[in-house]
């Protein structure tokens, strides 16, 4: 091969490979997907029957990406005119000074639901180690202003759906049990958990219904059926969407809308837009 030939074959080669490199920094990162499901919940109110319930997760609002694409994104997500938001942890990325600011510029726009708004937070809402508690706070305080109510460990019905949150589970505010000692079988119930390796703990004293969270962003950079490298999760079986647990249990993780670093291949950023229905 002459060195014209070499240099013009690197050349294709380096060219190949920068697409999809450019693709997964300033593409994929922004190009949000609406999933829409249905979410069949035992005990719903007939009232209830075809309401919007909408999930937001992982906003990782930060100095990592350009936060602004947040903003842009719940404009669009209120077309949806949702009767229920729920927000699955995770709002701010390190939780300094810096976050909380940004964050309140973002939540200004959040989508906020026509009968109520609940969210849990999640690990990275303790700031470092995840173990900040001023930190996590510091962010109920400003989703209280906007009217978003804060699960810790706790349960609250609105219109007949009760929700119930779990504390998130790497963090001080873990004690699940508390709440799941007392809720009642017989109502519409959903949880909000941030973690989905809760799922696999001796936390649930019976419970038959939907578990939302978010956490693993679905790995962010993945080649479905083949590889998902960086998995925060001790089950490997939690990636991402629908998940039959086989017990009365069904797992929803949301691939998340923000992101720990501002790359995504084949894990594109996701609000869930969820049809209530009676099981």
């Amino acid at each position: 091969m002459t060195r014209k030939k070499f240099l013009k074959k690197l050349f294709q080669l380096s060219l190949i490979g920068a697409i999809p490199a450019l693709y997964s920094w300033q593409v994929e990162p922004f190009w949000v997907e609406f999933v829409q499901k249905k979410l069949s919940i035992r005990n719903l109110p007939q009232e209830l029957e075809g309401r919007i319930l909408m999930q937001i997760s992982d906003l990782h609002v930060g100095n990592r990406f350009d936060w602004n694409f947040l903003i842009d994104a719940f404009k669009e997500a209120k077309s949806f005119n949702p009767d229920f938001v729920v927000y699955t942890g995770d709002f701010v990325n390190h939780g300094s000074p810096e976050d909380l600011q940004s964050l309140q510029k973002v939540m200004d726009h959040a989508v906020i639901g026509r009968l109520g708004t609940f969210g849990v937070l999640g690990n990275h809402d303790y700031g470092k180690n995840w173990k900040n508690l001023s930190s996590s706070e510091n962010i109920c305080n400003i989703l209280a202003d906007i009217g978003i109510t804060i699960l810790n460990n706790e349960q609250r019905e609105s219109n007949g759906l009760n929700f119930i949150g779990f504390g998130d589970l790497w963090s001080p505010n873990f004690r699940p049990k508390e709440v799941m000692e007392n809720y009642s079988p017989l109502k519409a119930n959903l949880i909000l958990c941030h973690n989905p390796d809760v799922c696999d703990l001796d936390v649930w004293n019976g419970y038959k219904g939907w578990i939302l969270s978010g956490h693993t962003h679905g790995g962010q950079c993945r080649i479905p059926g083949v590889i998902t490298p960086i998995l925060p999760v001790k089950n490997k079986k939690y990636v991402s969407g629908e998940i039959d647990l086989e017990d009365g249990r069904t797992l929803y993780i949301n691939r998340a809308i923000g992101h720990s670093f501002q790359v995504r291949f084949m894990v594109r950023p996701e609000i869930t837009v969820f049809t209530l229905t009676q099981a």
